[in-house]
């Protein structure tokens, strides 16, 4: 049964590991471009694999359009989001959150050994808590309706 106290490893194995990269030299432009291709709010900026910033749409509309900047002018080393905040596989769904909350992100790379392993976003993390209540729930309700297998 999912819960808040599962690893951040297990939200990723049922949502996929595949994170988008770009380098730090990359133009906005590309990123903003893969974004809208992909259906993803979010790039991990890297350099030789290793993670060292985010790159949102929230990053673009406030960090470019307001900011006046060209999305073709300007390098994701200059708009990302830092510095980075990240997280281990064995992470807690709750500390997840809990740091998402207290940092105002969106989104968490998850990193062991210096490499990029996913990327969580809190819209995944609030999917997977309500999924692990209904679970619950449903077992409350087989339990009690004596169709619980035990």
């Amino acid at each position: 049964m999912a819960k808040l106290g599962d690893a951040v490893d297990e939200v990723l194995e049922a949502k996929g590991r595949k994170v988008f990269v770009l380098p730090p030299e990359a133009a906005v432009l590309d990123a903003v471009q893969l974004m809208v291709k992909e259906g993803i709010g979010a790039v991990v900026v890297a350099v030789d694999g290793r993670p060292v910033g985010v790159f949102t749409e929230r990053d673009y509309v406030r960090k470019l359009v307001v900011g006046g900047r060209r999305a073709s002018e300007t390098c994701l080393s200059e708009v990302m989001a830092e510095p980075l905040v990240t997280v281990s596989a064995r992470t807690s769904v709750d500390e997840c959150m809990q740091l998402m909350t207290v940092k105002r992100l969106r989104h968490l790379p998850i990193v062991e050994g210096g490499a990029l392993r996913g990327l969580v976003s809190i819209g995944d993390l609030v999917k997977w808590v309500i999924t692990s209540q209904e679970r619950t729930i449903r077992q409350f309700e087989d339990y009690i309706g004596g169709r619980y297998p035990g």
